[in-house]
């Protein structure tokens, strides 16, 4: 069943009613629903759907005028493969039905990197022909980020400027993820979100109908279901040279986030680790982060965290445990290694669930400025939440998903921690407190937040 992407289909669909010709370019990283928003966008529509894969190039020609001449019922097409130019061409001219024809160019990178000369043979196609005909709706479609914005979109290449839109696709937040299990306690929905993300592929693969613990000894600890191998898959398939990534990834989830340290701990030479870290920021399994004030981001500050909840959670748990797990099974690694350590790992996925939730609380509160949100650290604090907002107010937040005793003690906690957050502008300072339950009687003043709150819709 298709869940969510509403707002991305109604953009879809605005480009294929559009009066001109439709250029659209749809990326983001994998696994996040990218071909199944875009086949459930052609499934009452005359498409050609090709997905490229590592294959020469000639190879990909053969399969894409196969499948074209099948759809489209002209077996002539299966003969113009000679060069793209002129098979994407034939294909165009052989649509013979009413209206406009999708033309989906899925996973472009491995067709591109087969044949660079395909986005100047597109870009000449565009220009010559297509961009004022309402009988052609290109769309191109990659995994890998950082090539999609370079190549793509990006001002050295030749299609640089002709997209009619473009769209990111990004990983469903809280709301879209709890769908899924509509079934399930918000602390396990949540908890699932802190395993899976909001990546549909894996949401899909935890049964509602099973506990969230069952969910995680069948699809991550058993050494057979497809999660559990998914991480070295993933790195493979986009990386080469992968025991270097992978000594990078696995030093980040153990707690190494400033360069020297990732360095250090993963045997890699810190002029080369830049290259590598690049590269897993391009794909969106790790991240840049600085401490927010109001003041400019210290770039030496930069910490590197793994953004990615399955690859974190992988590499945090399934990894260093792989041979008890193939030894013991899934039910007794996840009793012995993982279930004693699960809830404190769940602390720090529960604060970026609370960094995300903030702007939805801004909206029920009616704040109409202009925000940033996001984290501060120094030598000697950590505020887990900031919500910077350009109405001479700053949000200090922190955020606990084990029980807390004592909201007296909790509030006592962050107010020795404000003064040591820079506030130059002067900004009124507000409190704002993050829990898995509220406390039971009155609260010290501050707003006060539990999952409903991050769950009301």
């Amino acid at each position: 069943m298709f869940l969510g992407r509403e707002r991305e289909l109604e953009a879809l669909r605005q480009q294929f009613q559009g009066s001109g010709g439709a250029f659209v370019v749809v990326y983001g990283r994998r696994r996040v629903g990218k071909s199944e928003l875009l086949l459930e966008f052609v499934r009452d529509k005359a498409a050609v759907y090709f997905v490229g894969k590592k294959a020469p190039a000639a190879l990909q020609r053969a399969e894409l005028a196969r499948e074209a001449a099948a759809l489209l019922q002209q077996p002539l097409l299966e003969h113009a493969t000679s060069d793209w130019k002129q098979l994407l061409s034939a294909i165009v001219e052989q649509h013979r039905g009413g209206g406009r024809l999708v033309l989906v160019l899925d996973e472009f990178q491995w067709m591109a990197e087969a044949s660079p000369e395909l986005p100047s043979v597109l870009q000449e196609l565009w220009d010559r022909h297509w961009q004022h005909s309402k009988k052609i709706m290109l769309v191109l479609c990659g995994s890998f980020i950082g090539f999609m914005e370079r190549e793509v979109l990006g001002k050295q290449s030749p299609l640089f400027g002709r997209r009619t839109a473009q769209m990111l696709l990004q990983p469903f937040d809280a709301l879209e993820a709890a769908r899924f299990h509509r079934g399930w306690s918000l602390v396990d929905r949540a908890r699932a979100r802190f395993v899976c993300g909001g990546i549909p592929g894996y949401l899909k693969r935890f049964d509602a109908s099973l506990s969230f613990e069952k969910n995680l000894e069948r699809e991550l600890l058993d050494e057979f279901a497809p999660l559990y191998r998914e991480p070295e898959f993933l790195l493979r398939e986009e990386l080469r040279d992968v025991q270097n990534y992978h000594a990078v990834l696995r030093t980040i989830a153990a707690g190494a986030h400033a360069t020297k340290d990732i360095a250090k701990s993963a045997g890699v030479e810190e002029r080369s680790l830049h290259y590598y870290l690049q590269q897993l920021v391009d794909l969106g399994y790790v991240a840049r982060r600085y401490p927010l004030t109001s003041g400019k981001a210290n770039v030496r500050a930069v910490r590197f965290v793994l953004d990615d909840p399955l690859l974190r959670f992988w590499f945090r748990f399934v990894f260093p445990n792989n041979s008890y797990i193939q030894h013991m099974g899934p039910a007794r690694a996840l009793r012995d290694r993982i279930r004693p350590e699960l809830d404190s790992y769940f602390g720090g996925c529960f604060e970026r669930l609370c960094r995300e939730s903030l702007p939805r609380l801004y909206a029920r509160e009616g704040v109409s400025a202009s925000f940033q949100i996001g984290e501060y650290w120094a030598r000697d604090v950590q505020i887990d939440v900031v919500g910077l907002r350009d109405d001479g107010w700053t949000d200090l937040g922190e955020c606990k998903w084990g029980s807390v005793r004592s909201a007296k003690a909790l509030a006592s906690e962050l107010e020795a921690k404000v003064p040591r957050y820079p506030n130059p502008r002067g900004a009124s300072l507000g409190r704002r407190f993050f829990l898995r339950t509220k406390p039971k009687g009155d609260l010290p003043p501050g707003r006060w937040h539990d999952l409903a709150d991050l769950y009301h819709d």
